[in-house]
């Protein structure tokens, strides 16, 4: 096991830290989503920048999760990769 993947077990059994990391997780879908899209299309981050008009930059904060896009923008992105935006809500896990 890594020493990361040791640092991350051994923090998530801290309650308060396991909660803020779960109240992280919609984002990481989004980012987690958008990454694979680009690549399933087979697009650089230059390439979604170009058939978007969201600069190439942009893009990367949003996959690196130091931007927070909007729903609009977020729209755009599908719609850049030829795709549609679906919004799914699921029962909260216990």
């Amino acid at each position: 096991m890594s020493s990361y993947s040791e640092f991350k077990k051994k923090s998530l059994d801290n309650p308060e830290i396991k909660a803020e990391y779960d109240a992280l997780q919609p984002e990481y879908d989004i980012i987690q989503a958008l990454i694979e899209a680009r690549k399933e299309q087979k697009m650089t981050q230059k390439d979604l920048s170009v058939a978007t008009g969201i600069t190439q930059a942009d893009i990367s904060r949003i996959e690196n999760g130091t931007r927070n896009p909007s729903l609009e923008m977020i729209k755009r992105l599908a719609a850049g990769m030829g795709m549609r935006l679906k919004l799914e809500f699921v029962p909260a896990k216990n």
